[in-house]
């Protein structure tokens, strides 16, 4: 007599194993698509957040100069709003400077853009983005003087090295001439004087000796 005890599932009459009926947590489970019944994969949300597209990046660069709060006074009292001074350049020879007002931060800056890059200046620079000669200009009690420097990059300040920077030029010396701190007349009087520059002469070919 064999005291083991089978494992194997009974046979019905048919020769078959009957087939067991699934459990509950198996019949609740919901059904996965996989690759091998040819149904597509439903993408995950942070699949879905990386096929955006990726956002153009904007021509002009624009930097704060200085923001301030200012009051008017109206038939009610005081109404306070907020003044932006902006500098906007492309660093490729453009460059504006403004101002915008408005009753929070965000239209304040807003504003300034847009008027800087409505007045935008297109000075006249070198092939090498330098300035071709000596250049000086004055903007209320301002003064801005800025020298070509080769091979010295961008040696300036204050509000001068944001104006000159995201204009693009290189290889110059800014230095404000005055006591003057406010960096809105600065900046006027740094985009004052790339005004000024002339367009460069091309410099003339030196003629090649012919063979005796």
């Amino acid at each position: 007599m064999n005291d083991s005890i089978s494992t194997e599932p009974k046979k019905d009459a048919m020769g078959e194993a009957p087939v067991s009926a699934p459990s509950a947590a198996e019949a609740h489970a919901p059904v996965r698509a996989g690759a091998g019944d040819g149904q597509r994969r439903e993408p995950r949300r942070n699949e879905r957040r990386r096929a955006r597209p990726e956002r153009a990046k904007p021509e002009f660069d624009e930097k704060l100069l200085a923001l301030k709060r200012v009051a008017r006074v109206a038939a009610g009292g005081r109404r306070f709003n907020f003044s932006a001074a902006v500098v906007v350049g492309n660093r490729r020879g453009a460059v504006g400077v403004a101002v915008g007002k408005g009753a929070d931060t965000a239209l304040a800056m807003e504003k300034a853009t847009r008027n800087a890059r409505k007045n935008a200046v297109r000075p006249h620079l070198t092939h090498d983005m330098s300035i071709p000669h000596e250049a000086r200009a004055k903007y209320s009690s301002a003064i801005v003087e800025i020298r070509p420097a080769r091979g010295r990059g961008l040696v300036a300040g204050s509000a001068a090295r944001a104006v000159l920077e995201l204009a693009g030029v290189k290889d110059v010396s800014a230095k404000v001439l005055t006591g003057s701190k406010n960096k809105l007349n600065i900046a006027q009087a740094t985009i004052k004087a790339l005004s000024t520059l002339q367009k460069p002469r091309l410099e003339k070919s030196i003629p090649q000796s012919l063979p005796l």
